[in-house]
């Protein structure tokens, strides 16, 4: 079984950005240890804060991939592309968020990705990804 995993914008400075919010954890230290947990799973892992890349990752894995992990940050709530992206592609797609998104800002609790998503996981820090892979199997 294959599958991606594609954060989006300023997840890259997961471990020093707001750690009230996201932790004190990379996400490199985090995707190490998940690919410990899930040996018998290919897991790839994408990262880019320019929305353009973030589509042509999920037009890439999206035919040969058996499952997608998105976690689009800020463009979640911006992105009608993302989600015609998500739409175009034949595998499917789970939304995830670290945070929970209901429980910030109101314009966060708007979605382009959900719609088009199988499914949502949202504020159970890191273990949304795990919970994620888990669905898959």
């Amino acid at each position: 079984m294959k599958i991606s995993i594609i954060n989006g914008p300023n997840l890259n400075l997961l471990g020093q950005r707001e750690p009230s919010i996201y932790g004190n954890q990379t996400f490199d230290h985090y995707f190490a240890d998940l690919k410990a947990k899930f040996p018998q799973i290919e897991l790839d892992y994408f990262q880019s804060n320019i929305e353009g890349d973030l589509i042509d990752q999920l037009h890439r894995v999206g035919f040969s991939f058996d499952g997608i992990i998105i976690n689009a940050a800020a463009y979640t709530h911006t992105s009608v592309g993302l989600g015609d992206a998500i739409k175009a592609i034949d595998t499917s797609v789970i939304e995830v968020h670290i945070s929970n998104t209901f429980a910030r800002e109101d314009f966060r609790h708007t979605s382009y990705i959900t719609p088009n998503a199988k499914g949502l996981i949202l504020g159970f820090g890191f273990d949304s990804y795990r919970l994620a892979i888990e669905s898959f199997l």
